[in-house]
Order: C-alpha cells, then structure tokens, then sequence
C-alpha cells in the first residue's frame, strides 16, 4: 500500500532487567536526553530485524542472534510510514559485554516497571512494550532476515 518501513527498535532483556540508552542532548534532536531502546533507522536492502540487530550492535556492542529475538510486530507512524518493535532475552551474563557506542550519554539495565513509569522514556516505546508483555503479538513470529 505504498507505506514505507522507517526503522526499528528492540526491547532487549538482558537477565529480568531491560537494556536502556540515554538520547544525547543536543539541539533539535527529537527525545533529547530521554531514555531509549537500541534501534534505529534502515539503511537500504536492510530488513527490519536486521536494521534492529545492527543497531543494538552499533549502540551497546552486543551482537544478538536472529534466534534471541522472539517477538516482533509492525507499527503505523502518524505520516503513514512503518516502524517495527521487536523483544529479545539474553542471560544476565551478557551484561559484561555491553560498550556504550558513539550515540548517546550513557546506557543502564532498567526494571521494566521502571521504564513504564520513567516521566523520560520516548513515549511510543511505552505501549509497544506493554503490548510486547501482554502478548499482543501471534505465536507464531516468523523472523524477518
């Protein structure tokens, strides 16, 4: 139908906790100082899933496996365009591996709870986990490679 797909994001659960990005506060960026999921926008010939893999690895150095990821779902943008939100889990161990990337002031493992009632959390990512925790999404998620 001509919608375009913009970018996307992941929901990524290391142990209980959920990976976090700080936004950096410069001028004119949208959520500036806000906090983020990795993720981002697709580069050309990119599916959305690996667009969100690629990103993780750019923003926390972590390189997640296509398996991990066991949720994903496709969502409008005001202007029409598509943005995909995906969920993965990888053990509390692989906390040790996490680099902060170029973007961004800091990263933390937040308590989901924290993160939904956190005043500077972008809020589209908000609802889209909570669909993610309530299982608005089919069983039967084929990956997107």
């Amino acid at each position: 139908m001509g919608q375009r797909v913009i970018g996307a994001k992941l929901a990524l659960f290391v142990g209980d906790a959920l990976a976090t990005l700080q936004r950096d506060e410069k001028p004119g960026l949208l959520w500036a100082g806000h906090w983020d999921l990795p993720g981002g926008g697709i580069e050309p010939g990119e599916t959305p899933l690996e667009c969100a893999l690629r990103e993780t690895q750019e923003e926390l150095s972590l390189t997640i496996a296509p398996a991990a990821v066991i949720w994903g779902r496709d969502y409008g943008t005001s202007n029409g365009e598509i943005s995909w939100f995906f969920a993965a889990h990888i053990p509390a161990a692989r906390e040790a591996e996490i680099v902060l990337g170029d973007e961004g002031q800091g990263w933390q493992l937040m308590r989901v709870e924290a993160f939904l009632d956190h005043a500077l959390v972008v809020p589209q990512f908000k609802p889209r986990l909570r669909d993610y925790l309530a299982g608005a999404a089919t069983a039967s998620f084929t990956h997107l490679t």
